[in-house]
């Protein structure tokens, strides 16, 4: 789990047109909410988020007015949707050993059983209860000669120490589909005929 720290600024000013001016200064708007405070509204560097948010559930250390430090992680991000900029960010407050739900990626790895099957990501990522400080950057699945119908399910997956499931057990998180036959061009005439006659 990487630590991210960022120096973030209180703002007074709102409503899109201050935004406006926010991101003209390569800055980004954030909320930080979270254990019943009132919502802080701050500012952070924009390359810096950005380079931080490459990574999922990244843990941000808050240096707020160079007077107090927080922890949070990313709940919300919207960017735009042209051009990929951070237009917003809503944290969420965190403090170390505090248990939180997530999201992590799920990796696949390994090749399906011969047959030109098709792989179908059910879940895209893995919900999880972890401690702020330890959440993991994604979770690897095998689905080494899994042939069609088979599915790997939240249960079979491996977590690491301290990681809990946030999801029904039995909640499939891959499956493995049989792949179409596709028409020989003599069957594709036939067809054809078939419906002219």
């Amino acid at each position: 789990m990487s630590e991210v720290k960022l120096s973030a600024e209180t703002r007074t000013e709102f409503g899109k047109g201050a935004a406006r001016r926010i991101r003209r200064d390569n800055k980004v708007p954030v909320v930080l909410y979270g254990h019943g405070s009132d919502p802080l509204h701050l500012t952070l560097p924009g390359h810096d988020l950005l380079l931080a948010l490459r990574t999922p559930n990244v843990l941000i250390s808050l240096d707020i007015d160079g007077k107090s430090n927080e922890l949070a992680i990313p709940k919300a991000v919207q960017r735009d949707p042209l051009k990929g900029f951070l237009e917003h960010v809503d944290l969420l407050l965190v403090k170390r050993g505090e248990k939180v739900t997530v999201e992590i990626p799920v990796h696949v790895e390994g090749e399906l059983a011969p047959g030109g099957n098709l792989l179908e990501h059910v879940l895209d990522a893995l919900p999880v209860e972890a401690e702020a400080t330890h959440i993991p950057e994604q979770v690897t699945v095998s689905v080494e000669g899994l042939a069609a119908g088979a599915s790997i399910h939240a249960k079979d997956i491996t977590l690491p120490n301290g990681v809990s499931l946030a999801v029904e057990e039995d909640a499939v998180v891959i499956q493995v589909l049989q792949a179409q036959a596709e028409e020989t061009e003599g069957e594709a005439a036939e067809g054809e005929e078939a419906a002219e006659a």
